[in-house]
């Protein structure tokens, strides 16, 4: 078994509040979890910063291989966005 897990951190150009950041993680944590059945997400860091979100998400998979696949469609799903600037992005694996 294999846990695959993305942190995305994106910069949000035009936002001015934490209200308006919240509304634009809302939207993105429900379409990443429409799209991606197999995927669990969350806003794991910078919560008080308006015009930044970490997004954490994570996949299982029977093999490394698939995970990595799923996640790179993520990432590249996310990176086509607008309204949103992937800044940086991490994938790790662990493995029982």
């Amino acid at each position: 078994m294999v846990v695959g897990i993305a942190r995305m951190e994106f910069y949000l150009p035009g936002n001015g509040s934490l209200k308006g950041k919240r509304q634009r993680v809302k939207s993105l944590i429900h379409r990443l979890e429409a799209r991606f059945k197999k995927l669990s997400v969350a806003e794991v860091d910078d919560q008080d910063l308006w015009q930044r979100a970490v997004i954490g998400a994570s996949t299982v998979a029977s093999d490394q291989r698939i995970a990595d696949r799923y996640l790179s469609q993520v990432l590249s799903f996310v990176e086509e966005l607008d309204g949103l600037e992937l800044l940086s992005a991490e994938i790790e694996f662990l493995t029982f």
